[in-house]
């Protein structure tokens, strides 16, 4: 009888962590020259002109899509024009907190658009980039990719006057690191949290931002070939570039700010950190870079994308031997939670790897999340004097 009631539960199991659902979008907005828009979110790592979550305007005005085999789950998204350039905004022009909906039956989902973010003059939109927050380059050469990339860098207050050399910290998705104004999903407000840290005692660092690639975010991000799946049957091919990345950063990136500016060059001064997408890539530049980077910030890594997982963290066995971070949130997805841990814990006991791993259970995959989670990080990564394994959930 029991083991019937388990076979029982256990289909029960299946059956709720398999559900999907018929979802309808349907969405007023401000008139523009396109007759369709875009859904950008947590589902479709935020790419802001994804072919299968297009909505089309229809007879009334209004926009539609109709999203099949949605899985039941907890999502977060905004509406673009197709590129994070034209992304909604509120009727000031100011960013909006990401949307978020949980699917858990067939629905039906209306919203209403109050403004889009290119509808305002550059006056207009605030810049919340510290004065210690400067752009090195607009158009940064990397050789690697035969592509270019804005660069930006945080000193820290009172480089100009001393002779410090600064430990650095390498951080992807630059566009949501400092200033609201240059974000898509909300700001991590890096340089204003440091800025207080250092005033509280905390060691001081040098920030380097890299922005994404925008539509080549994806192959830029990831070490290896494969397949995305989108809406519906679809899914797109994308072609793993993280190799040529990784070298861009350790090969070329670096030794140019190490060049130019005061900074402590060994690997234990040496972090590198990202969220999704970024922080995939950033655990893999550990790894494939094991003697340039001593620390990293691995925050919602993207591991579910990899058909390669278990070859890389059969890599890493063999090379790393770092002081990492990780965090992931309950409620961004069924396999971010497991997929981290198998990651952290498999380092943490078969390396010499310090592993600092946190699990929160309201933590959603938004840079709301990454920001307040982003301080313990960095007062555990710059600190001194760990000898031990540390995991906290």
């Amino acid at each position: 009888m029991k083991k019937y009631l388990l076979a029982i539960l256990l289909q029960l199991i299946i059956v709720a962590v398999t559900a999907q659902y018929t979802v309808n979008v349907i969405v007023n907005a401000p008139a523009t020259n396109e007759n369709i828009i875009y859904l950008a979110g947590s589902f479709n790592d935020w790419d802001p002109a994804s072919a299968d979550f297009q909505l089309s305007k229809n007879s009334k005005g209004q926009y539609e899509l109709q999203i099949t085999n949605a899985p039941s789950g907890s999502y977060e998204f905004k509406f673009t024009r197709g590129s994070w350039a034209n992304v909604e905004c509120d009727k000031n022009g100011k960013d909006i907190t990401n949307r978020s909906v949980t699917i858990q039956s067939d629905t039906t989902l209306e919203y209403t658009v109050a403004g889009w973010k290119d509808a305002y003059s550059s006056a207009e939109i605030k810049h919340t980039a510290c004065s210690n927050v400067k752009i090195i380059d607009t158009a940064f050469a990397i050789p690697q990719l035969n592509r270019t990339r804005r660069i930006w860098i945080y000193l820290p207050e009172g480089y100009e006057t001393s002779k410090t050399k600064y430990p650095v910290l390498y951080m992807q998705d630059a566009q949501n690191v400092f200033d609201a104004a240059t974000s898509f999903a909300g700001e991590w407000g890096v340089d204003e949290t440091l800025d207080s840290l250092i005033k509280k005692g905390t060691r001081a660092c040098i920030v380097v931002g890299i922005d994404n690639g925008g539509d080549k975010r994806l192959s830029e991000y990831s070490p290896y070939d494969f397949e995305w799946k989108g809406n519906g049957s679809s899914s797109l091919s994308v072609k793993g570039e993280g190799d040529a990345y990784v070298d861009f950063m350790a090969n070329t990136l670096k030794p140019f700010i190490d060049k130019n500016y005061r900074t402590r060059k060994e690997k234990e001064s040496t972090m590198i950190a990202g969220s999704s997408m970024g922080g995939l890539i950033s655990y893999y530049a550990l790894v494939r870079y094991p003697n340039v980077f001593g620390e990293a910030g691995i925050f919602s890594p993207a591991f579910w994308v990899l058909p390669g997982l278990d070859k890389l963290m059969d890599e890493a066995t063999h090379k790393v031997n770092a002081k990492v971070f990780f965090y992931a949130g309950e409620q961004e997805s069924e396999s971010m939670v497991p997929l981290m841990d198998s990651v952290a814990d498999k380092l943490g006991s078969s390396t010499p790897s310090i592993i600092y791993k946190i699990v929160d259970p309201e933590g959603k995959h938004n840079e709301p999340t990454w920001r307040r989670w982003f301080p313990e990080f960095y007062q555990w990564i710059i600190g001194e004097g760990y000898d031990g394994k540390i995991k906290a959930e």
